[in-house]
């Protein structure tokens, strides 16, 4: 038996939301009966008169039933799973939050499980799908080689490819990422900078390829030079690493990071290498919290709209499990560009 958490009283009873205990005591029935009959046990017997009273009473105290009980309590679980690259990473958190938020609006469960290496990704695979605890799954890990893209090929299970795009499945949902690089550059060529650095994802991965290409071929639209294309991962260490790479060379003026972890380490190896951000160079980070305003300086960022990603992931695997075609979808949000103090004039000090 599933119970229900209790949601406190509405229509007059104490002044709140009504509660499962509350039917059952309009109906004149136990908590456990109640339960069933709302959440649709199928193999609970009660009389008709009995079932009509529950509804009844539930209906007229506005008592709706807790979504996560009700996906436990039938035999379609409603169910579906994220699994996301690192459950540390402020991106794949924000896509996770708003995803939960839409299938919850759509009354389904969600289920978030860490995919950081290929043992996880295809233990989350056969924990969730092959013993049946989801009925679709958003991979928002996807990367090159990854068994879990050919287990998904050959499975029957509705899923969809969110952030990181797989070509030829026709069930993506990314966002434009070539908008934000190309924002990105026009601010560093409306700034006066004529040479420039990019720090990219991990190759192979479609937002870091496309992104990176997309920085070059704006690049050479401005009449800029791009002397280094750094790929590394998408941290903290990665940023540094590269950012230090690209110091050393000494000529790039300024750098557009493809994750504000990464940018966060740009700016950390500049100071150790004696620079002042930006007035000897200058920083963009792609993706945009409440961190990038606290920085030293505060970093110029490229927000782009991972809220609503979370929502069109949500929808677009919901939409699968509900009958539709599996669809590519491309998030229609346009970047902002958030201008602070990490930008400048070249050589500006």
């Amino acid at each position: 038996m599933v119970s229900e958490p209790d949601q406190g009283p509405q229509n007059g009873l104490r002044g709140g939301r009504a509660r499962l205990a509350d039917v059952a005591q309009r109906a004149g029935v136990s908590k456990a009966a109640a339960s069933k009959v709302l959440n649709g046990v199928v193999d609970f017997s009660a009389r008709p008169e009995t079932r009509l009273r529950i509804m009844e009473a539930a209906e007229a105290l506005g008592y709706r039933p807790h979504v996560a009980a009700r996906a436990l309590a039938t035999s379609n679980g409603r169910t579906v799973a994220l699994l996301v690259p690192k459950l540390t990473n402020l991106t794949s958190v924000t896509i996770a939050r708003s995803a939960f938020e839409r299938a919850a609006e759509r009354g389904y469960v969600s289920v978030m499980s860490e995919d950081f290496d290929e043992h996880s990704g295809m233990t989350a695979f056969r924990d969730l799908v092959h013993a049946g605890r989801v009925d679709g799954l958003i991979v928002a890990s996807s990367r090159p080689h990854h068994k879990l893209i050919a287990a998904l090929a050959e499975s029957s299970i509705p899923h969809v490819f969110l952030d990181r795009a797989v070509p030829g499945t026709g069930r993506n949902v990314v966002m434009d990422v070539a908008r934000s690089a190309r924002l990105a550059l026009r601010h560093l060529a409306e700034l006066g900078h004529r040479t420039v650095a990019h720090i990219a994802g991990p190759p192979g991965i479609t937002s870091s390829d496309d992104r990176a290409r997309a920085f070059t071929e704006s690049a050479l639209a401005h009449g800029l030079t791009v002397c280094h294309v750094e790929h590394v991962e998408l941290t903290e260490a990665g940023g540094a690493a590269a950012a230090t790479a690209i110091v050393e060379a000494g000529r790039a003026t300024a750098v557009y990071a493809s994750s504000l972890a990464q940018a966060i380490g740009a700016i950390h190896a500049a100071h150790e290498a004696g620079l002042v951000v930006p007035d000897d160079l200058s920083l963009i980070g792609n993706d945009d919290f409440p961190i990038a305003a606290y920085l030293t300086p505060p970093l110029t960022t490229i927000a782009m709209p991972l809220w609503e990603l979370g929502r069109y992931g949500a929808d677009a695997i919901i939409d699968q499990l509900e009958g539709a075609a599996p669809v590519d979808v491309v998030i229609p949000t346009e970047p902002r560009l958030m201008v602070r103090g990490s930008t400048g004039w070249p050589g500006s000090r």
